[in-house]
């Protein structure tokens, strides 16, 4: 169990097995902790959507900083081992809102989070961890060691979790199709071109950069957070999100995608070796 409890932020909620969480001066640090490659599985989304709902009426927070307790994989992508066992959301799914699936709720919950959300992302951010990232306010890629992409397609199916919409949206059509339909991990330099990253900065120097926006903003005077976020407001993708179910779950039910899940499965994937090359391994498997 990975728990450190927090000086000024609410405590009336469970321990949570897949983060660690503090807070100082205004700012929640969020470390994702999941072994071996921090799969977005059924507990991690538990423990994100019960700590950003405990965060959201909580004043004394300004800011949430989110960061891997494993320094290759950030968010590696959503557990490919559900397709064992469809069910395993049901319990979240029970009381999500109108119109999103479990996986785009998530992602509706952090780009409507009233705190500033800032992503530090110094390894590797796959399918739903891609769009974990894209959800947030902002997020800064460390060079040399960061990389993002949406592989879904590689597995028989589309972003399911918000990722189309996020994309073409933050970086434009043509450019989310592109990152859709050739589902390459693209590095921070060219993520930071895109504007899929706010920027891409030298690895010694993300947490300085990251440390300093972070003190800036939660010591800024009281409303101004607030102000700013209701005049810069997140788009509303409600009707995008449906039509990206909608895709995503016409793909997710062909033999096609239960077939390249499996044989992913079965040669190395969500294991630390096999998530390094992920691309080309699901590239190199039988029809």
């Amino acid at each position: 169990m990975h728990t450190r409890y927090r000086q000024g932020i609410s405590m009336n909620h469970d321990a949570y097995t897949t983060l660690r969480v503090s807070c100082e001066d205004g700012t929640a640090r969020v470390t994702l902790d999941n072994p071996p490659v921090n799969v977005l599985d059924v507990a991690m989304m538990a423990d994100l959507r019960h700590l950003l709902t405990a965060l959201k009426d909580d004043d004394s927070v300004r800011v949430i900083v989110f960061d891997s307790a494993n320094p290759e994989f950030f968010i590696a992508h959503v557990d490919m081992s559900l397709v064992d066992t469809p069910d395993a959301f049901d319990k979240i799914a029970a009381d999500l809102p109108d119109g999103v699936n479990v996986f785009q709720a998530l992602g509706e919950l952090l780009r409507h989070q009233p705190q500033v959300t800032i992503v530090k992302l110094a390894g590797m951010a796959r399918g739903g961890g891609a769009e974990f990232v894209t959800a947030a306010d902002m997020a800064f890629a460390a060079i040399g060691r960061a990389g993002i992409g949406q592989i879904e397609a590689l597995m028989g199916v589309v972003p399911g979790g918000g990722g189309t919409q996020y994309l073409a949206n933050r970086i434009g059509r043509n450019r989310a199709l592109e990152a859709v339909l050739g589902a390459d991990l693209y590095d921070a330099e060219t993520a930071e071109r895109y504007g899929w990253v706010n920027r891409a900065v030298p690895s010694d120097e993300l947490d300085d950069i990251v440390g300093r926006l972070a003190r800036n903003i939660a010591a800024l005077p009281e409303g101004v957070i607030a102000a700013a976020k209701r005049a810069i407001a997140p788009a509303d993708l409600a009707e995008g999100l449906l039509r990206e179910h909608d895709a995503w779950a016409g793909q997710i039910v062909r033999p096609a995608a239960e077939h390249l899940i499996r044989g992913g499965l079965a040669h190395g994937a969500q294991t630390h070796d096999g998530e390094r090359d992920l691309e080309d391994l699901l590239r190199g498997l039988p029809g």
